[in-house]
Formats: structure tokens, sequence, C-alpha cells
């Protein structure tokens, strides 16, 4: 497998599995363009990277349309085209059903399934008038399945599930290749922040808190960043042939 020029834009770039994902494309000789709301760890990552290649640092909101647009016009600008999607953007809280407000309900929605709808949109037209692109959800296990205290959050990955699957249909006859992986839980600070809250909220050490966690996984423990890149990577190679595929993991 090669992403040697082929131009892969990576929300939720910074730090966890977008940066990841984001080593293992450089390294395959991809340039990126990479996005996150916080600016100073995505400019950090693109210095890291840009020792491989080219590297377009974009800070922005990928649920705001508005930062959407400038992502795409900065990213169009730069280098032409862009060949790969990668909507890794997304962030993951719980509360009691009963609780749950319609601002955290909206805020889940916005942060995983409409900042996927807002990318895929921005760039999917220029993939299908040349007849090919790639496009890849990191979604979730919680995608295909639900739990207790994260309706919202899990009904949010249903949905980027559902996007994945109608853009599948859609596109997949124009050349576009679009896909989703579902990992469980994975050892990232976002999970850091889970395993507190559980903890908080069950009386729970966090030891014990994470433990319980690492359990529901297949694997009986945390995956690594690295494990879900290597799941993205095949995905985006100009040579797949996947569509409408949701890789558990």
């Amino acid at each position: 497998m090669s992403l040697r020029d082929t131009v892969v834009v990576i929300t939720g770039a910074s730090r966890g599995i977008g940066r990841a994902i984001a080593e293992r494309a450089s390294a395959d000789g991809a340039r990126l363009v990479l996005c996150a709301r916080s600016a100073e760890p995505l400019k950090e990552a693109a210095r890291a990277l840009s020792k491989n290649g080219e590297v377009l640092a974009i800070p922005a909101d990928a649920s705001r349309e508005d930062e959407v647009e400038r992502l795409r016009d900065e990213a169009l600008s730069r280098f032409g085209r862009v060949d790969a999607v990668v909507n890794n953007a997304g962030s993951a809280e719980s509360a009691p059903f009963l609780k749950t407000e319609r601002a955290f309900w909206d805020r889940m929605f916005a942060e995983n399934a409409t900042s996927a709808f807002l990318v895929s949109r921005a760039f999917v037209g220029g993939m299908a008038e040349r007849g090919d692109g790639r496009i890849v959800m990191v979604a979730s296990v919680s995608a295909k399945k639900g739990a207790p205290y994260v309706a919202a959050y899990t009904a949010s990955k249903h949905a980027m599930l559902g996007l994945m699957k109608s853009l599948a249909a859609e596109f997949g006859p124009k050349g576009v290749k679009v896909n989703a992986v579902c990992p469980g839980y994975v050892d990232t600070p976002m999970t850091d922040r889970s395993v507190k809250n559980v903890a908080a909220k069950t009386g729970r050490s966090t030891a014990d808190a994470r433990k319980a966690m690492a359990e529901m996984n297949p694997q009986k423990r945390f995956l690594k960043p690295e494990e879900v890149a290597a799941a993205v990577l095949p995905l985006l190679d100009p040579a797949c042939e996947n569509n409408g595929e949701a890789i558990d993991l």
C-alpha cells in the first residue's frame, strides 16, 4: 500500500486516534491537511509530521459550517484536490437519559454526526467529479449497539454510521468509496475523561473504572490509537474497493 501524493484531510488530528492516523498516512507518503479545534497541539503535530512531506494545519471546528467551508477552501487552494477524508473529530460524554438535556443532545450530534456530514459534503462532490475518492468515518462500537447512560453519544454514532451507508450507496457508483471503523474503548485522553466520569458517578476508583471499561472490549483491554490507524489506512488506499463496510475493532 502506498499513499504517495494522496491528499488526505483528517479531522480531530491533533491527538489520539487522529494523530496516529496522520502519522501512519504521512509515513506512507500522503500529503496531509490536519484539522482540529486546538491550535497549538495541531501546529505541534504538523511540525512533527512535516519531516515526511507536506502538511497543512488548519485550526477549525468541524461542526461549524463556515469553518468547514474555510477548511475546504484552504485545502483546495494549497493542493488543488482532496483524495481522501477521515472524519475523526468527535467527543464522548455520558448522562442518565432522564438528565440528558437538549443542549447536551445537540452537542453530541454536532460534534460527532454533523461534523462528519459537513466535512463529507465539502469534499465528496470534487471526488465524484474526478470519479475517485475515499471517505472513512471513525465511528464506534456504540454505532452498532446501545449501552446505559450514553443515549446521546450512541445515537450520534448510529447517525454517523447511517451517513456512511447512505454516502456509500449514493457515491460508490461514482468511484467514491465510503467506509467506517468501529473501535471499542481506545486509550486516549478522551477515554481518560470517560474513566474519571464513570468513577465519579459510580463511586469506583479510577483503576476499577478503567478495568471495567477495558473488559467491555473484545480484547479485554483498551485499544491503542495505532491499532485504529492500522485499520483506517487500507481504506484510504487508492486501490481499495471496500464500500459501505463498518469494520469492528
